[in-house]
């Protein structure tokens, strides 16, 4: 079963100055978020693969849409990040069946690497909902200056019958970072951890 899409949005974020001062290069962000039609909305579904194989397709999809909006070649990208949230028609399970069993291969193939996990959130909510994106590392967990989140929003998604899906990509951590921690690099990039 492929998703049956009603719309991709893609936002990139650019952060120029923080707290009066200069960000060189400017910190980046972008996410792709797809729409789709969740088929198991309104009913229980034992069998959860065709989500896991719309993960799979959307995971090549829209790490591949975020990494063209920062321009960037996709194993320049430093962190990413997954989230999804179903309308209330749909479940919790739904959305993680999406995520994880096969999403993240996909990504990684795209920014030709990541040994970290890559961080998630899912809920269930209405139209306009705010969906937030945890970021990390891509190849290092530990490295504090990623630690991130982007929020995203459509304002008519996710319809009672849908999912939004979005995979995020930086090609930087936070602006102006300083709280310590491995850094970039440091990173040996073997473990997912440092």
């Amino acid at each position: 079963m492929s998703a049956i899409i009603r719309k991709i949005v893609t936002v990139v974020e650019e952060t120029q100055m923080e707290m009066g001062r200069q960000v060189s290069p400017p910190t980046r962000r972008a996410a792709a978020i797809a729409v789709i039609e969740n088929p198991f909305a309104g009913k229980y579904v034992e069998d959860l693969s065709p989500l896991i194989a719309i993960g799979e397709e959307l995971g090549d999809l829209l790490a591949k849409r975020a990494v063209a909006a920062l321009g960037i070649d996709g194993a320049k990208a430093q962190s990413y990040g997954k989230a999804a949230a179903v309308g209330e028609n749909g479940e919790l399970e739904h959305a993680a069946a999406i995520l994880h069993p096969k999403m993240g291969a996909p990504v990684r193939k795209v920014l030709s690497k990541g040994a970290a996990l890559i961080p998630s959130s899912k809920k269930r909510s209405g139209p306009g909902t705010t969906l937030d994106i945890p970021l990390g590392h891509k190849d290092a967990a530990f490295v504090r200056s990623h630690f991130d989140g982007m929020e995203v929003q459509i304002n008519d998604a996710p319809r009672a019958n849908e999912i939004m899906v979005a995979v995020a990509v930086t090609d930087s951590g936070r602006p102006l970072p300083r709280v310590g921690g491995l850094t970039v690099a440091e990173i040996k990039g073997e473990d997912g951890l440092k």
